[in-house]
């Protein structure tokens, strides 16, 4: 696989903590320093996730050091969507600890997103938009809840929400490419920024980026709307739209 993009940090990936994942935080960060990664966010799973963390986990995130063994250390939740009016399954009181956002839709048993269709699902996503706690739309390709990109992307661009091209996909969630090259197209169009992730599970998967590179290669979408292929594209949104410098100083 070649392409022009080296991305610097891995900003959704899951620790042993979900449950269906298998290596601590530690082992996640060494792993995105052995390879060179500036940042890496650990963004586990919200409550309505079967296996996710429970308590104190998020709420207690402030206990970890915002560099830790040379990376920056971004702390966050992988949050699920569980109706059509966009809202998510996060704690209120978890809110203030999390630095990063993650939005996405799975496959669960909620009743609020039952019998989607384009038109419940271009709504969800406008709600969610509009929500400032939210920096990432993750993994949205799915066709189950596709959604009209030419109305939404633009309105993800406007409230500074990061459209994510998950490399997982290409491997877990096959029936999502054709989408994902579409809203990468969509994104290119209108200049809406994305990221790209590796929503790794295990150690040895962060930083694995090359499916979702690939394919950006082969649509020739701009590095410059790539945030996170560079540390001061990054360290700007996080400046401007997360207050991590904040609230995490050590």
């Amino acid at each position: 696989m070649t392409h022009p993009y080296t991305i610097i940090a891995d900003l959704h990936t899951h620790t042993l903590a979900s449950n269906h994942a298998y290596s601590t935080v530690t082992e996640m960060v060494r792993a995105a320093g052995e390879k060179g990664l500036y940042a890496l966010a650990v963004t586990d799973h919200a409550k309505s996730m079967p296996g996710s963390p429970r308590d104190w986990y998020f709420s207690c995130l402030h206990e970890l050091p915002l560099y830790y063994r040379g990376v920056m250390l971004i702390v966050g939740i992988e949050a699920n969507v569980v109706d059509f009016e966009g809202h998510l399954d996060i704690e209120p009181k978890d809110e203030p600890r999390l630095d990063w956002v993650v939005a996405s839709i799975h496959h669960l048993p909620l009743e609020g997103l039952r019998n989607p269709d384009m038109e419940k699902t271009t709504h969800l996503w406008t709600q969610v938009a509009k929500n400032p706690k939210v920096n990432v739309i993750a993994h949205s390709g799915d066709p189950d809840y596709a959604y009209d990109y030419e109305k939404v992307i633009p309105l993800f661009g406007e409230n500074h929400k990061l459209v994510e091209i998950n490399d997982h996909s290409f491997v877990s969630r096959k029936q999502n490419i054709e989408n994902c090259k579409k809203i990468a197209l969509c994104c290119k169009k209108h200049g809406v920024p994305i990221v790209v992730d590796s929503d790794a599970h295990f150690e040895v998967h962060v930083g694995e980026f090359g499916h979702a590179l690939e394919m950006l290669s082969e649509i020739d979408f701009p590095e410059e709307l790539i945030l996170n292929a560079s540390a001061e594209r990054l360290n700007d949104y996080l400046r401007k739209y997360t207050g991590i410098f904040e609230r995490r100083k050590s």
